[in-house]
């Protein structure tokens, strides 16, 4: 079995020889190369073709958001597995977005963040700390807060803003009349409105449903 060839890309050099230590002490992964700014790690995958980019989100120039993008955009195949001291949940979801296969706290044991690189080597995605874990839990919380209907909820708000009438929908939907007050009562109280037109007019503007 070949040995993972890792990337590390930080920019701070205690940093980066302390991973490389614990990295090269593993058994099948070796570290191939090492970056201190996001520009010279894009150049560096691009010549070495590592397995796995060990990566810190504060970097000069191009930071692990714009690194991570680029990568994507050029289509330059890499696992990206995030080291960092940030776990700002703006980094997390942008991060996690671009592709990335996991998001490690520095002060992570060593065993997790070497079985975090075999992991994510291997193709698996989700190996977060367990801080990150935790704001990813209200990240989907505040989406689910964000996006509150059901899908019949949506179906109905959307016929609804297309200027349908109760009975037009409960025959479009092949439901009661009655079922879809039910769910015009349930859309009023979620988007805090009054009216139909309030509530087209909300659905609309926050997306909830097409124009």
């Amino acid at each position: 079995m070949s040995e993972i060839q890792v990337l590390l890309a930080d920019d701070h050099p205690v940093v980066r020889d302390g991973i490389r230590n614990l990295l090269d002490s593993a058994v099948g992964i070796k570290v191939v190369g090492e970056a201190q700014s996001g520009k010279e790690a894009y150049h560096l995958v691009e010549t070495l073709a590592p397995d796995v980019l060990l990566l810190d989100v504060e970097l000069p120039d191009w930071n692990g958001v714009e690194l991570a993008k680029k990568l994507l955009d050029d289509h330059l195949k890499v696992k990206i597995l995030v080291l960092s001291s940030y776990s700002d949940t703006v980094y997390i979801s942008e991060m996690l977005a671009m592709g990335a296969h996991g998001y490690l706290i520095k002060d992570e044991v060593p065993k997790r963040i070497v079985e975090a690189v075999r992991g994510v080597a291997a193709g698996q995605q989700g190996w977060v700390s367990r801080e990150v874990a935790t704001k990813l839990g209200k990240i989907m919380q505040k989406q689910e807060h964000d996006h509150p209907l059901t899908t019949r909820e949506t179906e109905v708000l959307q016929l609804v803003v297309e200027g349908a009438t109760n009975a037009e929908i409960a025959y479009r939907l092949e439901i009661s009349e009655k079922t879809v007050e039910k769910h015009l009562r349930n859309v009023y109280k979620k988007l805090d409105v009054r009216s139909r037109v309030e509530a087209a007019v909300t659905a609309v503007q926050t997306g909830l449903v097409e124009d």
